[in-house]
């Protein structure tokens, strides 16, 4: 027998000693850690409904966090719109077979000025219907320690997770459709996105963002990020795998990112970022990429086979500088059909070091240390470059500081091993036969040239 819901509100009202539970948390759900989980079908809720359910959801909903249960949601299709989540509401679905779909223009679910929020096994599905920009299928603002684990997200028309200062996790999550980002998160105060797999989304795979300047420290991990497009166009803020913009102290590794129209990991201004261990595969552009004013940035043993440049570290002019790039595999770069065609291993322009690489197949350039003037404190050594049209290239326009290239072991280079570059043009095909006093800022000792 189904307890209604006016008698389990009526119950509740009076201060009953004991929590009033439908048949679910009576007999048990079945499922581990969840035992004591409402049952949604006491409050009316009826699965594969063909009616919007948001008020039917939103009293059960509430009714479960109130006396601080999570609420089970039964496998089915349920249409809601605009279901509001206050502190304490957990939603416990089926994987895969607890379905809500959004029934008109917005949000399916939100949360704001709440904590402990958690959706468990549920999956949302935007059905291509408008969301507002700044929205997701699922929005949450000022939400502390929100956890999204083992659900889906379908079909957004813009974001699928639109996250404002959040903390928790979104973990072990399939995402996928989605007209803009797969997750957007902007101001996290200490966000965890891992073991995610997020595909075939049009413009960007995960944003962490920040509105100024500062520390975040969210952690991107074991994310798998497939098909990624820039339907949107644009030289470069759409179409990544990751994006990086204004946010401090982020971890990028170990992900699995392939076939991103642009960029499999972009940082922009993003200061005292790692990018590590990620296994990168047919990008459009610039594999990995920190740039503009960033201060800041360790990129180590990834893999990066097929794109347009392997590894770019830049904009000395804006402020981007400080770096270490060590102990990564850059294969099999190509040209774009572009003014700016690429076709680089490594490129850095200040305060850098570059040491430990290994950098097969580039139509340009192996290295490339400096951009006309653009050149401070750069050192390369112990590099292993093979079969570029230039093994490693050097600015000595005028205006450019200083650069050490040691140790480094070139091979193939059908236009020079070590050359001094003007912007695009070899002005010194060979650097290691020139007088040392003609550009006394580069030392280059010790390498190893077939």
């Amino acid at each position: 027998m189904r307890i209604s819901r006016r008698v389990f509100l009526s119950a509740t009202v009076l201060g009953a000693s004991g929590a009033v539970m439908g048949r679910s948390a009576q007999a048990g759900l079945g499922i581990d850690g969840f035992k004591g989980a409402l049952d949604a079908r006491d409050f009316g809720v009826a699965p594969n409904a063909a009616v919007d359910q948001t008020r039917l959801l939103q009293d059960s909903v509430d009714a479960a966090a109130k006396v601080g249960n999570p609420l089970y949601l039964p496998p089915g299709r349920y249409v809601v719109t605009g279901l509001r989540l206050s502190s304490g509401c957990h939603l416990v679905g089926v994987p895969g077979a607890t379905r809500l779909l959004l029934g008109r223009s917005g949000a399916a679910i939100r949360a704001e000025h709440a904590e402990n929020i958690s959706l468990t096994g549920i999956t949302l599905e935007g059905l291509r219907l408008p969301i507002a920009a700044g929205e997701g299928v699922l929005t949450a603002r000022n939400v502390e320690n929100l956890v999204i684990d083992g659900c889906r997200v379908t079909g957004a028309a813009t974001n699928g997770l639109y996250l404002s200062e959040v903390s928790g996790r979104i973990i072990d999550t399939k995402i996928s459709g989605c007209g803009e980002a797969g997750i957007f998160s902007t101001d996290a105060v200490g966000l965890r996105i891992a073991g995610n797999t997020v595909t075939d989304c049009e413009n960007n795979g995960i944003l962490v963002w920040r509105t100024d300047k500062g520390e975040d420290g969210t952690l991107v991990t074991e994310n798998r990020i497939e098909r990624i497009g820039a339907y949107n166009g644009g030289e470069g803020q759409w179409g990544n795998g990751v994006n990086i913009y204004k946010a401090g102290g982020v971890t990028v590794a170990n992900n699995r990112i392939t076939d991103c129209a642009f960029s499999a990991v972009r940082s922009n201004a993003g200061s005292a970022c790692q990018i590590l261990g990620n296994n990168c595969a047919r990008l459009g552009e610039v594999a990995i990429y920190a740039e503009f004013d960033y201060q800041g940035a360790v990129i180590s043993d990834n893999m990066i086979d097929t794109a347009a440049t392997g590894i770019s570290m830049t904009n000395f002019r804006e402020g981007g500088r400080l770096s270490v790039c060590t102990g990564n595999m850059i294969r099999n770069l190509s040209l774009r059909d572009h003014y700016d065609q690429r076709g680089v291993g490594i490129a850095a322009e200040a305060d850098t070091v570059i040491s430990g690489n290994v950098v097969e197949h580039a139509p340009t350039a192996g290295i490339v240390l400096g951009w006309g003037p653009h050149l401070r404190d750069v050192t390369a050594d112990g590099n292993i470059v093979r079969d570029a049209t230039i093994g490693i290239g050097v600015s000595v326009a005028p205006g450019a500081g200083s650069a050490v290239v040691s140790d480094n072991l070139i091979s193939g280079s059908e236009k020079g091993a070590i050359v001094g570059m003007a912007w695009h043009d070899i002005v010194a095909a060979d650097l290691t036969a020139i007088e040392p006093d003609r550009y006394p800022q580069i030392s280059i000792s010790r390498n190893r040239i077939t």
